[in-house]
């Protein structure tokens, strides 16, 4: 084997070996980084492997249960996926679209108690957009919820 055959061989070896290292660096630290959608019945089936790992749950929000407390800045809510319904509870104000009978993802973790802890919560929604109606504001939900409260 000459020189330029032993320099090509090192070469291709130091390049195999930075990108195996790479690839491996980049692999473990993102597993870490992902969050898995569920369902309520999948993440209550998981059992005690369902509390460890921050999840996102998709549902709708149950009839007669948002509890919104705005000076403790608290919402308590359930959602339902038709078989398992799941309690919810959460800091920070709901978003405005927030209220009953409407999709969420809502982002957390199970507690041992069977409460998820949200720390995100979204709403899922159409692109269709509807103003206001007549002497609404968009901000009447918080009201609205307090309210209830």
């Amino acid at each position: 084997m000459n020189d330029a055959s032993r320099r090509r061989l090192l070469a291709l070896g130091a390049l195999l070996i930075g990108g195996g290292a790479v690839g491996w660096m980049s692999m473990s630290t993102m597993g870490d980084d992902l969050v898995y959608y569920m369902s309520p019945t999948e993440l209550v089936a998981k059992g005690e492997a369902g509390r460890d790992a921050t999840v996102r749950i998709m549902g709708l929000v149950a009839a007669d249960s948002v509890d919104w407390r705005p000076q403790e800045q608290l919402l308590r809510f359930r959602i339902d996926d038709g078989q398992t319904t799941l309690a919810i509870e959460g800091r920070g104000a709901p978003p405005q679209m927030f209220r009953e009978g409407i999709g969420v993802v809502v982002e957390g973790r199970l507690g041992s108690d069977q409460v998820f802890r949200s720390h995100d919560v979204l709403i899922k929604h159409d692109n269709e957009y509807q103003p206001p109606q007549e002497g609404e504001h968009p901000g009447d939900i918080y009201k609205t919820l307090a309210e209830g409260s």
